[in-house]
């Protein structure tokens, strides 16, 4: 069976009502809702605590460092879940592709260990 461009109207149709939806509520509710400016009302809140200092001080690199191996760790990993459910059907090349893919693996985590990547000063 083949498909042509008007079996995926109803699904376009049905995603510009949806965006549309959204920035209309958006756009009405700007403009009909109430407004009223203060200097109270324009003044930082955080969690019911007062704003001291700067907030644009630095943070430490290592953050950021933290959150992108993490990120980079975890989705590698998430690419044993379909091998392990696929496994028999894989067979020994399968096993072989994915001793290679946790091998480069390793290598990375021991390349960020050497870089005292995760070390805290």
């Amino acid at each position: 069976m083949q498909s042509n461009q008007m079996d995926y109207f109803p699904i376009l149709m049905q995603f510009i009502l949806a965006v549309g939806f959204v920035v209309g509520m958006i756009f009405l509710s700007g403009k009909l809702g109430p407004s009223r400016k203060s200097k109270i009302k324009s003044k930082n809140f955080e969690c019911g605590i007062e704003s001291v200092g700067n907030a644009r001080i630095p943070f430490s690199v290592k953050y950021f460092l933290v959150a992108i191996l993490f990120v980079l760790f975890d989705v590698e990993v998430i690419f044993l879940y379909p091998w392990a459910i696929n496994f028999k059907e894989l067979g020994m090349d399968g096993l072989l592709k994915m001793m290679l893919f946790m091998a480069l693996l390793l290598v990375g985590f021991f390349y960020i260990i050497k870089k005292k990547a995760l070390v805290w000063e």
